[in-house]
């Protein structure tokens, strides 16, 4: 590793830190907007959807993969059907799961 490559290491280290820490030093003295509250509540799911949905339509990566083959694609499914019906995010996640398991097994 150059001295280039710690440098820029040590630098993002110190911004994500700063960044970080900020929201826990200021505490109760930061105070977000109605609108940006609102708004916050959206970034989980994007964030999920931003690293899940890609895994799911192009399983190789390169074309999309929606067909019974597609293990991720089924699991993907059950695992929102569950939520949708029970509330139960960990039913959700072990079903998803299960369901992965098996159609890779016998279908994929």
């Amino acid at each position: 590793m150059t001295a280039n490559e710690l440098i820029l290491i040590a630098g993002m280290t110190a911004v994500t830190f700063a960044i970080r820490y900020s929201f826990f030093a200021l505490g109760e003295r930061l105070v977000f907007p109605p609108l940006a509250k609102k708004a916050l509540k959206y970034v989980p799911p994007a964030v999920l959807s931003a690293i899940v949905l890609p895994m799911v339509f192009l399983p190789d990566g390169k074309t999309w993969g929606i067909d019974w083959h597609n293990a991720w694609l089924a699991g993907a499914l059950a695992s929102g059907i569950i939520s949708w019906r029970f509330k139960n995010l960990l039913a959700a996640i072990g079903g998803g799961m299960f369901v992965y398991v098996i159609w890779k097994i016998f279908f994929a």
